[in-house]
C-alpha cells in the first residue's frame, strides 16, 4: 500500500493521479484523487509487491466468530461429555451471480445454480428497453417466467437497473422526447416495474453508470437522479436504491474516480436520500488487489452498503488465467470488513458468456467454477463440526457468520436448536437444555 498527501496551485481542483514504473513496463496507475485548490488532499493507493496476501488472515476477522456452546439439564446442571454437532445451513454474506433467460426450463442450468447461489440478478430482462419497447407496450413475460425460479428456490434478487444513460442502450422513442414526456414516461416505467414487483427486489440499481453517461441529467437537470431516488423509495419503501458504476475499483479512468463517485452519494445525502447502496461493476481487465483495497477504504468512509454487483475477468485472457485473477478479487472483497455481497456476471446465455464463464454449456466446471466450489462450498462455510462439551459443560469454536443447526446428544436424549451468528466482536453464547 502507498499513500501520501497533495495540494494544488493555480486551479481550482485537479485530477492527481500517482503511477508506478517497473523496468520498461507500461505505467501503472496505483491510486487517484481530486486535489482542491487550498487544502492538502490524501491520495491512497497501493500495488503488491511479490508478496502474499493477507487478505486471507483478514477475513477471518471479519467473516467470522466465536461461539461456545453451553449444554445443561433442566435444572440448568452443566453437562459435560455430551456430543454435539454443528451443521451451517445458510451464510450471512450473499454470493450470487447473474441469470439469463435461459435458465427458464433448463433442469441442468437451475440444479447447477441452487447448488452454490443464494442470490442473482437478471442480464438484460428487467431493463427499461426489453420492458416497454414501445411506449405503453410493456413486456413482462420472460421476467415473470424468471421470478417463478428466484421465488420458487427463496433467493434474493437485485432490480437490474431502473434506468441507464447510455445512448445505445435508451429506446428511440425515449431519446428524442420533449422534457415533460420524458418525465412522464419515468413515472411510467417506475410505476409499472415498482407495482408489479413491489417487495420482491432488495436492492434497485436506481440507474446505471450515471458518471459515464448523465442522459437523464443534461435532459431533466442536475437533480433528475435525485428525483428517481426518491420516486422509487416511495413505491417500495424496504428495498436499498443503489447508483451502480464501473472503472471505480477496477483501475483508474481518466473521466472518472472514486472521488467523483463519493461526491455523487454526498449530493444524494444532503437532497435527503438516507441510504444509497454503492454499486462497483467490477469488469477486470487487469487486477491490482492493493489498488482495490484502497479505492475500498475510501467509500468504506461513507458508512453505505458496498456491493461487488457484476464480477468478471476479461476474456483477454485463458481460463486458467482468468481463474487465478478471479481469485484474487473474490478474496480482497470477501476480507474487507463493508464489502456487504458480491454478485458475479457469468450467466451462460444463447451466445455464451459477456466475458466470463464458469461452466461449459454441459454445466462442467470451468476453472473459474471449480474456483467458485472450492471457496463457497468448502473455505468459506463452516460446514458440519462435531465434538463434545468440557468439564464445564461447554463446546468452543470458530464459525463463518450466518444460521446453525445444533444437535446434542446426552444419555441417548436427542436435543435439536437453532441459532443464527451475526457480526460482533465477542463470543456468541447459546445455552442448550436438554
Amino acid at each position: 500500500m502507498d499513500r501520501g498527501w497533495v495540494r494544488v496551485k493555480n486551479v481550482d481542483s485537479a485530477l492527481v493521479t500517482a503511477k508506478l514504473k517497473l523496468d520498461n513496463q507500461y505505467p501503472k496507475c496505483i491510486g487517484s484523487v481530486v486535489a482542491k485548490k487550498g487544502c492538502w488532499s490524501f491520495l491512497k493507493g497501493g500495488f503488491l509487491w511479490s508478496a502474499p496476501s493477507n487478505s486471507f488472515q483478514i477475513h477471518l476477522t471479519e467473516r467470522k466468530r466465536a461461539v461456545t456452546i453451553h449444554v445443561v439439564d433442566e435444572n440448568g446442571n452443566s453437562l459435560p461429555n455430551a456430543a454435539v454437532k454443528i451443521d451451517q445451513i445458510s451464510t450471512d454474506f450473499p454470493f450470487g451471480t447473474m441469470i439469463a433467460s435461459t435458465i427458464v426450463g433448463n433442469l441442468s442450468y437451475q440444479e447447477w445454480f441452487v447448488k452454490r447461489f443464494k442470490a442473482t440478478v437478471f442480464e438484460n430482462d428487467l431493463k427499461w428497453y426489453k420492458t416497454e419497447p414501445l411506449p405503453g407496450v410493456f413486456n413482462y413475460t420472460i421476467v415473470d417466467q424468471m421470478m417463478q425460479f428466484v421465488r420458487k428456490n427463496k433467493l434474493l434478487v437485485r432490480g437490474h437497473t431502473m434506468f441507464w444513460g447510455n445512448p445505445t442502450m435508451i429506446q428511440d422513442w425515449v431519446e428524442n422526447m420533449t422534457v415533460p414526456q420524458l418525465q412522464k414516461a419515468m413515472d411510467g416505467r417506475i410505476k409499472s416495474v415498482m407495482s408489479k414487483y413491489r417487495n420482491e427486489f432488495f436492492h434497485w440499481d436506481i440507474i446505471n453508470e450515471l458518471l459515464h453517461f448523465n442522459f437523464y441529467e443534461k435532459k431533466l437537470g442536475p437533480n433528475a437522479t435525485l428525483d428517481m431516488f426518491k420516486k422509487v423509495h416511495r413505491a417500495d419503501p424496504l428495498v436499498t436504491l443503489f447508483l451502480n458504476e464501473y472503472n471505480i475499483v477496477e483501475n483508474c479512468d481518466p473521466r472518472i474516480n472514486v472521488d467523483m463517485y463519493i461526491e455523487k452519494f454526498k449530493e444524494l445525502k444532503k437532497g435527503g436520500v438516507k441510504v444509497a447502496g454503492i454499486g462497483l461493476q467490477s469488469h477486470f481487465s487487469a487486477v491490482n488487489p492493493a489498488f482495490m483495497r484502497a479505492v475500498l477504504d475510501k467509500l468504506a468512509t461513507l458508512k453505505l452498503p458496498i456491493w461487488l454487483t457484476e464480477v468478471d475477468v476479461s476474456n483477454m485472457y485463458k481460463q486458467e488465467e482468468q481463474a487465478v485473477y478471479l481469485e484474487q478479487i473474490l478474496r480482497e472483497a470477501f476480507s474487507h470488513p463493508s464489502v456487504n455481497g458480491i454478485m458475479l456476471w457469468s450467466a451462460l446465455g444463447r451466445g455464451g458468456c459477456y466475458q466470463m464463464c464458469l461452466t461449459d454449456d454441459k454445466f462442467q466446471n470451468l476453472p473459474t467454477g471449480d474456483l467458485i466450489d472450492q471457496l463457497l462450498l468448502k473455505e468459506w462455510k463452516t460446514g458440519t463440526k462435531r465434538g463434545k462439551t468440557n468439564e464445564l459443560g461447554s463446546y468452543n469454536f470458530r464459525g463463518f457468520l450466518g444460521e446453525y443447526n445444533v444437535t446434542v446428544i446426552y444419555n441417548r436424549s436427542i436435543t435439536h436448536s437453532y441459532f443464527s451468528l451475526g457480526r460482533g466482536v465477542e463470543t456468541k453464547h447459546i445455552t442448550v437444555h436438554v
